[in-house]
């Protein structure tokens, strides 16, 4: 690898001017290519300490050999040369978005004398109107099947059109009236065209008027008894509201507008695009990139706008793009994009309403889009072995780690602190092996502390399942080790678990730096624990920690062993926070009725409907709650004693409002009541 300083510029040698740079390798290849206001600024950004460099432009400078620049005039040229040279070079350390899939349009060849409606892919051609993309073929066939009915335009191929112009039959949907038939002279090439003007103007939105049109025409035809007329018009203006429901009405009518979404993890993200005209969405599209630069979400919407609009003009880029996070360079790609459209482009972020709402919905299927991707990606056996295989070989393991298991911890500013561990075995994931720990051994927040308890008592179970099957026998010294193991293994034993923890992972993964993965280790070592792996995956730039190591293991981005442990990561992760907030949402909804030994959820309800609040219930007589269905003296004998035995809550607090409520407050006051301390 190279050192940056070996073909650093000499100072006073970069201008202090907008412009475009780009970087080369040994072998002149072009690998990154970067736009700037200021070339002598940006580039000296490069040109620092490699050690405080974010990792992956720290990988783009050791890669270079040399760095060159062309000075522009605006920021706007700077922003048309970057996509022409991304484009020409394919550099590897820029962000490039994948299509997920190749989307198909419906298109209309306005080039030709007889103007086609069919489905095209593919790059677009000059001449040809594009409506779209859609997700699915079928749907634009669908579209096509009921507008033909209205607007007879040509759908065969020019071998189609040429035989039945020298045979002088038209094809099936001449006959049955879904084609002009301009290839037999049904209709002359200015009719034909006219009616593939209004198909394309129908679909471009422009749809109320040519419906009162047509309304107006089925009553004239009624009026004068035409009633076949009339019942043949009713029936286009049914198929017309049938095609246009295909496409939801999501804004105002007048609404062009492309909303943009990113979801993303550290690796990896995907673009969401919904294209609404006339305010319906008429198509939608979505890419899948890595995430090979150091790029935020806002870089990340600048590549998608340059990639999406790079080769559009006039209509192809809509009045307003709607985008989660504003480009540092706002006005200058508004006014790129103004100069593609020839017209005002606005780009903002939606702040309310509709628009807003629907921006939330895109949001939604770019995350969908990226953890469809992933799944994808994990469920190919040839990628999960080679994700192990690097793992191994990273860690120094002496095989591939089949049974993995990840420990995370999980707590609200130190309140209702858990942990999960999650499984996965020959690289997927094993959910009937999850477990949930509430931390006992103290109370507050300290992950490390809780890591070490955690790991501890998984461990403790392992070694006791091997106590009675005989695969352990305590050394000496180990006495009270073997006790520890069998209180665990005795607590488990009541709900059946302890075999869940019979089978030792290869590689134990902790959620976080140096100080959890030293913790775990700990735990091991306290237990005799020698044959099992340990590492930590710290978020902030994934690095994997070993214990002992002072400097962590940087995988490669594109390794699939990083892809591997970040997705363990992520999913102990996910598992944590949903116990933790399921733990905390029935501390805060529980009341003194959930103290009761022996009161289910029904007689609970029947109580509180009987006496109307747990205050009434208090005053209440044992022969009174003996009257409530379902509940016999002795039940209301240790109700009562309960309820006399609590000390009574603080006055309930409406949290909208402030008000307190001092009286009639039923036990559970769900979420729109919160009871005080009474301190």
């Amino acid at each position: 690898m190279a050192d940056p300083s070996s073909y650093r510029p000499k100072p006073g040698q970069i201008p202090d001017s907008p412009g475009v740079y780009r970087f080369r390798d040994e072998h002149r290849r072009v690998i990154y290519v970067g736009k700037a206001k200021s070339l002598r600024q940006r580039l000296a950004n490069y040109f620092q300490d490699v050690a405080s460099l974010h990792p992956r432009t720290a990988t783009m400078v050791t890669t270079a050999a040399s760095v060159e620049w062309t000075v522009v005039s605006t920021e706007v040229e700077a922003l048309q040369l970057e996509y022409s040279w991304i484009k020409e070079y394919d550099p590897r350390f820029n962000v490039k978005y994948r299509d997920d899939k190749s989307y198909p349009s419906l298109a209309v060849t306005m080039n030709e004398e007889y103007p086609r409606v069919q489905v095209m892919r593919g790059p677009k051609k000059k001449g040809v109107r594009y409506f779209g993309p859609y997700g699915h073929a079928w749907a634009i066939r669908e579209t096509v099947d009921l507008m033909l009915r209205v607007f007879p335009v040509r759908t065969c191929s020019a071998g189609v059109f040429k035989r039945s112009a020298q045979i002088g039959r038209p094809c099936l949907l001449g006959y049955i009236g879904k084609c002009s038939a301009p290839c037999v002279g049904r209709v002359t090439p200015e009719e034909h065209r006219e009616l593939a003007e209004d198909f394309c103007d129908f679909m471009a939105g422009r749809t109320g008027t040519y419906l009162s049109r047509l309304e107006q025409r089925m009553h004239e035809a009624a009026e004068e008894m035409e009633y076949e007329k009339a019942a043949r018009l009713r029936d286009d203006i049914g198929a017309l509201r049938r095609a246009m429901e295909k496409n939801a009405v999501v804004l105002a009518d007048a609404t062009d507008a492309d909303l943009i979404a990113v979801a993303e993890d550290e690796l990896e993200a995907a673009v969401q695009i919904f294209h609404v005209r006339g305010g319906r969405v008429r198509g939608q599209r979505g890419w899948v990139t890595d995430k090979v630069e150091a790029v935020d979400t806002a870089g990340l919407v600048e590549h998608a706008l340059q990639q999406l609009y790079g080769e559009e003009k006039g209509e192809a880029v809509p009045k307003e793009v709607l985008v989660p996070a504003l480009p540092e360079d706002t006005p200058a790609l508004s006014q790129w994009l103004a100069e593609r459209r020839g017209a005002q482009v606005s780009l903002r972020i939606p702040q309310r309403g509709d628009k807003k709402s629907l921006m939330e919905t895109v949001h939604r299927n770019a995350q969908q889009s990226l953890a469809l991707h992933k799944t994808k990606r994990a469920s190919d056996l040839t990628t999960r072995s080679r994700a192990l295989e690097e793992i191994a070989e990273a860690l120094e393991l002496d095989s591939a780690p089949l049974r993995i298991e990840c420990f995370d911890i999980s707590h609200l500013q130190g309140d209702d602190v858990v942990a999960s561990m999650v499984v996965f075995e020959d690289g997927l994931a094993r959910k009937s092996e999850y477990r949930r720990f509430q931390i006992k051994s103290f109370e507050g927040q300290d992950d490390v502390r809780s890591m070490h308890e955690v790991v501890s008592r998984r461990f403790r179970r392992y070694l006791q399942e091997k106590l009675k099957t005989g695969e352990w026998s305590p050394e000496e010294g180990e006495d009270a080790l073997a006790e520890d193991a069998l209180a665990e293994g005795a607590l488990a034993e009541d709900d059946g678990r302890p075999k869940r923890f019979a089978y030792p992972p290869q590689l134990v993964v902790v959620d976080g730096g140096q100080p959890q993965v030293a913790a775990a280790k700990r735990a091991l070592e306290e237990l005799g624990v020698d044959d099992v792996a340990v590492c930590g995956l710290a978020k902030r730039l994934e690095e994997v920690w070993l214990p002992g190591e002072d400097d962590p293991v940087v995988l490669p981005r594109t390794s699939e062993g990083l892809y591997l442990l970040q997705r363990v990561r992520d999913e102990a992760h996910r598992f944590a926070i949903q116990y933790q907030r399921s733990k905390r949402g029935k501390r805060l909804k529980s009341g003194p009725l959930d103290e009761v030994p022996g009161l289910g959820e029904s007689r609970k309800q029947a109580l509180l409907k009987h006496f109307g609040s747990v205050k009434k219930l208090r005053q209440a007589t044992i022969d009174q709650i003996c009257e409530v269905p379902g509940i016999g003296r002795k039940t209301a004998e240790t109700l009562a004693a309960a309820l006399a035995g609590a000390v009574p809550a603080g006055p309930a607090v409406n949290t909208a409002t402030g008000e307190i409520i001092e009286d009639e407050t039923p036990a559970h006051a769900g979420t729109s009541f919160e009871r005080g301390t009474g301190q």
